[in-house]
């Protein structure tokens, strides 16, 4: 087995007796992206720091190429770890041009330092900026140069911090590309913190899904997203609809008919969790009846709330008949029903999870 980048073993933080940070382990491979994920306060950036070296851990090691570099007693300085760090914010040196913030720092002559920053704003797409200073720059250029500075050095490991929620939309997704890229290109090992869980499926190789200082889910996005740990895994990503129903036989009775629930003991209370877009509206049937051989289940009927137009698709929510409740569905293109409108509703078998309730 290839040994890891970066391999951290059981990291604990504290603060005034609080756990911050609760035997967090993981281990990134050159190359790959690891992306923290999770709410703000769950303990991410307290984890990036911890292995940057800014801040000691109580507990628990940290492993660069195999070598430890800190425990609680031994500890390599910041400075001499290769770890490049990059956050929103991005520091440059405004009294500095493009070319002497991306070679400061850098050990070297004079000329290798120079042709060092010039080989890494050519590969930024910013060599006629070279000659220029921060402030005359645009932030996604700005962004581009605080990049090339922290891969000057060559770093093994890259720590970002939210490095892209400075960004408006529009250049966001073409910056984060870019850098990508030129990571991978360098065969970096790179540990993102971030809250967006968009940002997280389009950059990660793997996410690690944080809450209350813990790892609660670790793996693909594509296993993240379609697998999740629980309910609140579910509701991180997406927004959610949750029917209640209590266990019988391994099935549960619902209003759109029965759910089964393999591995959860007869008498268990359960919730059945699914997401907007996994909800079918029947058409046909404009509120006139259910028809009992729908193969996504029995149907039931809500009554529109609220249609709203998002672009590419339509959220429609609904007040069920059988419990009051909201259901939200979204529907691709325009679909604008008037409030008051009855339709019949389905939910899709194959994308329901099932958890105890809390």
């Amino acid at each position: 087995m290839t040994t890891p980048r970066l391999e951290i073993k059981d990291l604990v933080r504290r603060f005034d007796g609080k756990l911050v940070v609760d035997h967090v382990s993981l281990a990134i491979q050159p190359g790959q992206v690891t992306c923290l994920l999770g709410p703000s306060g769950c303990g991410k950036s307290t984890t990036l720091r911890m292995i940057a070296g800014v801040e000691m851990q109580d507990s628990g090691t940290i492993h660069v190429d195999g070598k430890l570099i800190c425990d609680t007693v031994y500890r390599i300085p910041p400075e001499r770890r290769e770890i490049g760090l990059m956050f929103q914010d991005f520091a440059l040196f405004p009294h500095l041009s493009v070319a002497e913030n991306v070679g400061f720092g850098l050990k070297g002559s004079s000329r290798s330092r120079k042709a060092r920053a010039a080989e890494l704003l050519d590969r930024v797409g910013l060599s006629h900026h070279i000659t220029s200073f921060p402030h005359q720059l645009s932030g996604g250029e700005q962004q581009r140069v605080a990049l090339a500075r922290a891969l000057a050095p060559r770093p093994r490991i890259m720590l970002m911090d939210e490095p892209f929620s400075g960004l408006d939309n529009r250049l966001r997704d073409g910056i984060r590309d870019e850098t990508l890229d030129l990571l991978k290109e360098e065969g970096t090992a790179v540990l993102l913190v971030t809250h967006e869980p968009e940002e997280a499926m389009r950059m990660a190789d793997e996410i690690a899904l944080m809450r209350g200082g813990r790892i609660v889910q670790l793996g693909a996005p594509y296993n993240i997203y379609n697998a999740p740990a629980d309910r609140d895994a579910v509701a991180f990503f997406s927004d959610i609809n949750s029917l209640e129903g209590v266990v019988k036989g391994a099935l549960v009775d619902t209003p759109f008919g029965q759910f089964l629930a393999p591995g959860h003991p007869d008498g268990t209370q359960v919730e059945i969790i699914f997401r907007p877009q996994h909800v079918g509206i029947d058409f046909d049937r404009q509120g006139k009846g259910p028809n009992p051989t729908e193969r996504t289940g029995a149907p039931a009927r809500g009554v529109v709330q609220r249609a709203r137009f998002m672009g590419s698709e339509s959220l429609v929510e609904f007040r069920m008949d059988h419990d009051g409740e909201i259901l939200k569905a979204t529907v691709p293109n325009v679909f604008l029903p008037p409030k008051g409108t009855p339709l019949w509703m389905t939910v899709r078998r194959d994308r329901c999870f099932i958890f105890p309730k809390q």
